[in-house]
């Protein structure tokens, strides 16, 4: 399978984002809702304190345009006024207090913005991942992309072609839904494509703006956890079929596991204000059936010599902090400690969805790992689906 992945970029959303603000923020709108007097606790739970957006919290909590008269318009309003016999004076009374009261973003107004954040964090991404590989944009033969919270069509593979100007035989590869696992089945494929043909050049771009599933309408607890755990993040990354002086990592072989029966558990759902995070409890327990999927598969792969090998570093991202806690109380016992600290310290600052496996990974990378050393890469998704990876440090 060999395939060679450079360093990631990683385009942290800019706009910082305190909990203690999203928490004022809910409590002030949702002031009666049950969970009210633990928020709290909820927040200090999840154990970020802070998380970059692409938009400022601002933008996802401001009221739509047109008021409470936007469905039906200000004039068909007047006129049923004035047919019930209202004077003049009233009806303007009456439109003007209508108007007045907020009323929720539509999806237009939530997406929009953020779309073209995606775009330009995107294309940051992508030329950055570009320059760390030491190659231009004329070198790129494949463009895999994935952005799930902001649909649109055309996506952002033709967004990004056009933007860098690539050439126009590149052959552009779109996965709008792979979402989590999108950090780790892009470098799936990848390594496929670059097995074919051993001298192309893959360039994987991943920009999600996750802060656009914030709702301030919602008051459900699941909705409270999804305001304070996502983050904005664009991430790209070069993988070729040959070492280059610049590869960091070889990949050497991949894993898929999709749990039948799961597809209701974690899921996006647009609405007319915009798209909603849809959150089920049930969910950890059987991304932990994945987590135990992958464990049968690294066994069996190095069945041979089972007492000596193990991973020296695992890039895995599960969704949170429940699933990293059962990942380490299933390793086997004979594994080092300390193989999830990049995960956990990426999660700090919040859940990443597709991007993560490549902010973990680049957060390795930076804190040096000797050649030779082994790591697996690991991500789960709505569906519920998996992607893992392994492969050796270069």
């Amino acid at each position: 399978m060999a395939a060679y992945l450079c360093p990631p970029a990683v385009i942290h959303g800019e706009h910082a984002v305190q909990t203690s603000q999203i928490v004022a923020e809910v409590r002030d709108r949702h002031p009666h809702a049950t969970w009210a007097p633990r928020i709290d606790g909820i927040a200090a739970s999840t154990g970020i304190e802070t998380r970059g957006w692409m938009l400022p919290l601002e933008t996802a909590v401001a009221p739509g345009d047109g008021g409470a008269l936007r469905s039906v318009g200000i004039e068909r309003a007047r006129q049923a006024l004035a047919r019930d016999g209202f004077t003049q004076q009233d009806v303007d009374r009456a439109v003007a207090a209508l108007e007045a009261i907020p009323v929720p973003q539509t999806v237009q107004e939530r997406t929009a913005p953020a779309w073209e954040a995606v775009r330009s964090y995107g294309e940051r991404a992508a030329r950055g991942a570009l320059q760390i590989a030491g190659l231009d944009v004329a070198d790129v033969d494949c463009l895999i992309t994935s952005h799930s919270t902001t649909p649109a069509l055309p996506g952002l593979d033709i967004a990004l072609s056009n933007r860098l100007s690539l050439r126009d035989d590149v052959m552009l590869l779109p996965a709008t839904q792979w979402a989590c696992v999108a950090g780790t089945r892009s470098l799936a494929l990848a390594a496929d494509l670059v097995a074919a043909d051993p001298d192309r050049v893959v360039l994987v771009v991943i920009a999600e703006a996750l802060s656009t599933t914030y709702q301030p309408a919602d008051d459900t607890l699941e909705s409270l956890i999804v305001r304070l755990l996502f983050a904005d993040t664009a991430v790209a990354a070069v993988v070729t079929g040959r070492p280059r002086q610049e590869s960091v990592l070889r990949l050497d072989a991949a894993w898929h596991h999709t749990l039948p029966g799961t597809n209701d558990l974690h899921r996006l759902e647009t609405r007319e204000d915009g798209t909603h995070f849809v959150m089920d409890r049930r969910g950890p327990r059987a991304v932990q059936e994945t987590v135990t999927a992958m464990w049968e598969w690294l066994r069996v792969r190095y069945q041979d010599d089972p007492d000596s090998w193990h991973p020296d570093v695992l890039l895995a991202h599960p969704g949170g902090t429940r699933v990293l806690e059962y990942m380490e109380q299933t390793m086997p016992d004979a594994w080092p400690s300390g193989l999830l600290e990049y995960s956990r310290d990426s999660y700090t600052s919040g859940n990443r969805g597709g991007a993560a496996v490549f902010d973990i990974l680049r957060r390795a990378y930076d804190a040096g790992q000797k050649p030779g050393n082994r790591a697996v890469l690991y991500a789960a998704a709505p569906g519920l689906t998996a992607t893992a990876l392994e492969g050796e440090w270069l």
